[in-house]
């Protein structure tokens, strides 16, 4: 998508980042909106699907997404979890909470493979965890991280920078 395509999605006032916000719950959506709301247009999706169909239409800049998604039925988390459960000595139990835990690099592959560039930046400290960082920054860029403790200021500033990179003319 290009710039002018991305703008046209939002209107011709509003020059907000529109940012989709992946999380099974409500706290990131609601802290992001009364902290950030000046400066981003923010909607919320509650599992992978819903991330999914969000993004079709296209007009967002960024990906704000959480890893772990123990809230959703287990019919809406992503991955085969009788697949998992075999890793797990058939444990289903087991199988989903890896499931859950995981959930947001499940989601990040699905939108990968349905051809989904945007931005992704996790709500997650991956600094005690680089392999696995390197791993899927190298698979699945762009990506980014931050920690959940991270404050509004550093959460905007890396929003803004990953929108204002992908909108840059080439």
């Amino acid at each position: 998508m290009t710039h002018s395509q991305s703008q046209a999605g939002r209107g011709a006032q509003d020059e907000r980042v529109r940012v989709l916000v992946v999380e099974d719950g409500e706290e990131y959506i609601r802290n992001l909106q009364r902290f950030l709301s000046q400066e981003f247009l923010l909607q919320r999706a509650g599992d992978g699907a819903a991330a999914l169909a969000a993004l079709r239409p296209g007009g967002f800049d960024v990906v704000f997404l959480d890893m772990r998604f123990d809230r959703v039925p287990a019919q809406a988390l992503l991955g085969d979890l009788q697949g998992t459960a075999d890793r797990f000595n058939g444990d289903l139990q087991r199988a989903r909470q890896f499931l859950e835990e995981n959930q947001g690099t499940y989601i990040l592959a699905a939108l990968r493979a349905e051809g989904f560039a945007i931005p992704v930046v996790f709500s997650r400290d991956f600094s005690g965890e680089p392999r696995r960082w390197d791993n899927l920054a190298r698979r699945y860029g762009p990506l980014d991280f931050l920690p959940d403790n991270a404050g509004p200021e550093q959460v905007s500033a890396c929003l803004r920078s990953w929108a204002t990179a992908r909108v840059a003319p080439s």
